[in-house]
């Protein structure tokens, strides 16, 4: 390809997965010098990318089984940048049960059979909070767009509780991939910084358990509950009684 062209969305994408050949990457390189917001998408994929190595590298360290390594292999060139990819593939690693290959439970929830919500809401927790450019992706001053959006995309309405009163003020939110769909990520923080997050996901069938579960994915704290065709999870690096207070704060406004 001519080392002059500017990039395509796929470029860009090997770009961060460090796929392309020396003279390419270094034209792509000089061209995200002169624009700086294709630069500033570029450096967030790579922070994503480096996130997740460092919080799941034993796992992606892991060698998959033949079938998994072979529905690698056969993946289209044109993909989301790495970071996005191991993203979702730590969330199916982490519902080890449905592939039968990787993660071994860690939290008491999973050991004892419980939903993988709590585990897929850490995960998320972790890859998004650390982010400074693009932390969400429809920010709280267009809350109205956010909920509409969101609502749309997992298919029933949602709401988003207000927690200024335990000190967390709404930052915005995101669409996430799930296991079994889209999955809505809202996030909050407080006046020194330190975020938590609400992941809200779509069930298939009804269910009515609402009592609250406690799982702990290393250093963070999740609360998660089934209300109706919804499932949600508080997670946060808090102490348990305030994140649990958190959590009984959002569900009586999720349920008035």
């Amino acid at each position: 390809m001519n080392a002059s062209l500017p990039p395509n969305e796929d470029e860009l994408h090997a770009y961060v997965d460090g796929e392309l050949e020396t003279d390419r990457r270094a034209a792509i390189a000089a061209w995200l010098g002169d624009h700086p917001d294709a630069a500033a998408r570029v450096a967030d994929w790579q922070e994503q990318k480096r996130l997740l190595f460092a919080a799941y590298g034993p796992i992606l360290a892991e060698v998959p089984p033949p079938h998994l390594e072979a529905a690698a292999n056969r993946r289209p060139r044109a993909s989301p940048p790495l970071g996005l990819r191991l993203a979702a593939a730590v969330g199916w690693l982490a519902l080890g049960a449905v592939i039968g290959y990787g993660v071994k439970a860690t939290s008491p929830a999973r050991e004892a059979g419980l939903s993988p919500i709590a585990h897929s809401a850490a995960i998320a927790h972790v890859v998004y909070t650390p982010e400074v450019r693009h932390p969400v992706e429809v920010a709280a001053d267009q809350e109205a767009h956010l909920v509409q959006w969101l609502s749309k995309r997992l298919g029933m309405p949602l709401r988003v509780p207000q927690l200024s009163a335990d000190g967390f003020a709404l930052v915005g939110g995101r669409l996430l991939p799930g296991e079994s769909g889209p999955v809505a990520q809202f996030m909050y923080e407080d006046g020194s910084g330190k975020r938590l997050t609400l992941y809200v996901r779509a069930d298939a069938a009804e269910n009515r358990e609402t009592a609250f579960r406690f799982a702990l994915e290393g250093k963070v704290g999740v609360f998660y509950w089934l209300d109706g065709k919804l499932g949600y999870a508080i997670s946060g690096e808090l102490p348990r009684e305030k994140l649990l207070n958190i959590a009984e704060s959002a569900y009586k406004q999720l349920n008035p």
